[in-house]
């Protein structure tokens, strides 16, 4: 039987180069197909082969009833490996 792996601190993933990545899902209704629904996905994935979000789409159109229409995304890294060091100290004046 297969572990789970713990989930990892946003902060981890950010240093082994995952940015966050949002994405504008627009769709059709089920019921409706001429109307367009719009729903927002965030999440921390690696540019430039988007596994997560890929993944997410995969599983939207095999299992939901939405057919897809639009996909639009941005990336941002918000904390790249060479901005971030450690600090050993602190010094406290008052």
């Amino acid at each position: 039987m297969d572990q789970l792996e713990p989930p990892r601190s946003e902060l981890e993933l950010m240093m082994e180069g995952h940015g966050l990545t949002t994405a504008n899902i627009y769709y059709h209704m089920p019921d409706f197909d001429s109307v367009l629904q719009n729903f927002v996905w965030q999440e921390y994935d690696l540019a430039p082969d988007f596994p997560k979000l890929l993944g997410f789409l995969d599983f939207w159109k095999a299992e939901l009833d939405g057919r897809l229409h639009s996909v639009q995304y941005t990336h941002q890294k918000l904390i790249r490996p060479g901005e971030w060091r450690n600090v050993d100290g602190e010094f406290r004046l008052h």
